[in-house]
């Protein structure tokens, strides 16, 4: 039953409230014939998640059935974490806040809302990193071995709708982790190179750098299509290029400034995978030598790929790739304090620096996840907790 105005002003009498401190218009609420606690469901957004909205965006919530769910938009992910209220918090579809009221003005005008639910909990998002883990995985179902070798009957073939389906990351964070793989779309699906054809591929490229005396900040594409091109597809040769270079143009035609740290780090990763631990001292001799002439290698080329242990004697090298790590920040120093015991700030940052979130710093996630102390005068982490 919907109120007068007269019970309304005897009742802000009873409460001992003054009419001319309120707004003029009254919204007396009922409860809906249809009310329910459970039909709606509330989220916070900030101010860029709501713009993102309004200009015609959209957010996806994303997760197979084992994940916690995330929401997504357009280039980042937010975790989804329920945030209970004391307060109840009741859903009007047809109320009005302030500034869509009339202006003040008396007497009071009393106009009635139907509460079509309550919940005393809201979805709260926090920014996290994309989950993208499992989407190597995935392309190496069927990694691309070369045209001689194809055979897609029945093989796991994945578009960029089917990864965006399964992989908790938003559609531009998807795109930038397929190039940090050097993932490669052929006919609308997305691949990885099979690393021994992905090096056969760099190694073809190389060895015509050499032969025509190419400094490799300068690399033509359009000699390298001419000359490669009986040995391999024209776009694969093209996506090698991407791969370790940058692309510019020079009188109209296209160059590649060859990377030197990612040539020499992937040249290590091909000589350390065949071996458990390799001498440091030899494998820097084999290293030098087998990269292109003029490419200078670097031990800190290395980081988030190869570890060196110290204290053995002769010193050792071996492989540990940051990507095979546990995508859980926990599960990541677990797994890193359970291989050494102790850590030096300079050989774990290369293997958390992922972990940090916005404004977080590698220092502040030591801090949470380990203890510090000193070792011969050099500052070292250990696990904070016990590690079986």
């Amino acid at each position: 039953m919907s109120r007068s105005r007269e019970e309304v002003e005897a009742t802000l009498q009873i409460a001992k409230v003054n009419v001319e401190d309120l707004r003029s218009t009254v919204q007396c609420l009922t409860f809906s014939d249809m009310f329910t606690s459970g039909d709606y469901s509330l989220m916070e957004l900030d101010d860029t998640l709501c713009k993102e909205l309004e200009a015609g965006g959209s957010l996806v919530i994303r997760g197979d059935k084992a994940d916690h769910a995330v929401l997504c938009s357009q280039n980042k992910t937010y975790d989804l974490k329920i945030a209970d209220t004391s307060n109840l918090l009741l859903f009007i579809p047809d109320g009005k806040t302030p500034d869509l009221l009339p202006a003040d003005q008396l007497p009071l005008s009393v106009t009635s809302c139907e509460v079509a639910g309550f919940s005393n909990h809201y979805w709260e998002l926090r920014r996290c990193r994309p989950k993208v883990k499992k989407l190597k995985k995935l392309l190496l179902e069927n990694p691309y071995e070369g045209p001689e070798n194809e055979n897609t009957t029945g093989a796991a073939m994945y578009t960029t709708d089917d990864l965006l389906n399964q992989i908790q990351a938003s559609y531009e964070e998807l795109l930038d982790h397929l190039k940090v793989l050097h993932a490669c779309n052929i006919k609308g699906f997305w691949r990885l190179l099979d690393f021994d054809y992905e090096m056969k591929l760099l190694n073809d490229v190389t060895q015509l750098m050499d032969s025509e005396s190419w400094s490799f900040s300068r690399v033509s594409l359009k000699v390298c299509l001419e000359e490669l091109h009986i040995l391999h597809p024209e776009e694969m040769i093209e996506h090698c290029l991407e791969s370790y270079g940058r692309r510019f143009s020079e009188e109209d035609e296209v160059f590649f400034a060859l990377d030197e740290d990612k040539i020499c780090k992937v040249t290590a990763q091909m000589i350390l995978q065949n071996a458990v631990k390799f001498n440091l001292s030899e494998f820097q001799e084999v290293w030098q030598q087998s990269v292109p002439e003029g490419m200078t290698t670097r031990l800190d080329q290395l980081k988030g790929l190869a570890l060196v242990d110290r204290t053995s004697r002769p010193e050792t090298i071996f492989l540990l790739k940051t990507e095979d790590l546990p995508e859980d920040t926990q599960e990541r120093f677990n797994t890193l304090f359970g291989m050494r015991e102790k850590w030096t700030e300079a050989d774990i940052s290369p293997y958390i620096k992922d972990l940090c979130g916005e404004k977080q710093t590698i220092g502040a996630l030591l801090t949470k996840y380990a203890r510090s102390s000193l070792q011969n005068g050099v500052k070292v982490f250990n696990s904070r907790r016990p590690i079986s």
